[in-house]
């Protein structure tokens, strides 16, 4: 069905300079409606961010979009997520790559956000209830790490869970950063001035 909010969000998006086709096909097939709740539908497609519980929130549709293409997802990578939320950005990441494992520290969260990926039928995402700081060991190496969360440093143990060419997005000091691996050493590319809320340590207790 015709979604007028979707459809001008995906021409507000390519307005402001979102022109991977992937990254808007994305946008365009994953209803942005479906990871806030009933009384903000009316707001979902808006360029700003919405409160989604535990004291979080989602962010502005530029903001995900930029931080997606600063990722450069390609259909056979492997991608870590740091900050589930309300699962809209883990869903849109899906669809560019083969899987994506993601973590979460507040637990409501994590269930909220895998019943609204119910919705949009994904099945190639892994959520955790753990510290994002330290990423995901287990499953490591991957191609991608995105921090949906700002941070002062990026925690070393998150860029040594890089592949060889792997590329990890933060934004650090207010800035939205590439980083990516070239054998034992790091390129850093600072992109654009952007703001997202602090990380937050700990794996919150809250059921």
């Amino acid at each position: 069905m015709f979604d007028p909010g979707l459809m001008d969000m995906i021409m507000r998006l390519r307005g402001r300079g979102v022109s991977e086709n992937s990254i808007l096909k994305a946008f365009e097939i994953t209803p942005r409606k479906y990871f806030v709740s009933d009384d903000l539908y009316l707001s979902a497609y808006d360029e700003k961010r919405l409160p989604i519980g535990c004291g979080q929130t989602i962010s502005e549709p530029l903001t995900i979009a930029r931080l997606t293409q600063a990722l450069d997802v390609h259909s056979d990578h492997k991608v870590l997520e740091i900050g589930t939320g309300s699962g809209y950005h883990t869903a849109l990441l899906a669809r560019l790559a083969k899987r994506v494992y993601s973590v979460e520290r507040y637990l409501e969260l994590v269930k909220s956000s895998e019943a609204s990926l119910g919705r949009v039928d994904i099945n190639n995402i892994v959520i955790r209830h753990g510290d994002g700081r330290y990423g995901w060991r287990g499953q490591a190496p991957f191609d991608r790490i995105l921090l949906t969360v700002s941070v002062r440093t990026v925690p070393d143990g998150l860029l040594e869970q890089l592949v060889k060419g792997g590329k990890l997005v933060a934004v650090v000091d207010d800035e939205l950063t590439v980083y990516e691996k070239q054998g034992s050493k790091f390129k850093e590319q600072v992109i654009v001035p952007m703001s997202l809320p602090m990380i937050e340590a700990g794996k919150s207790k809250i059921i």
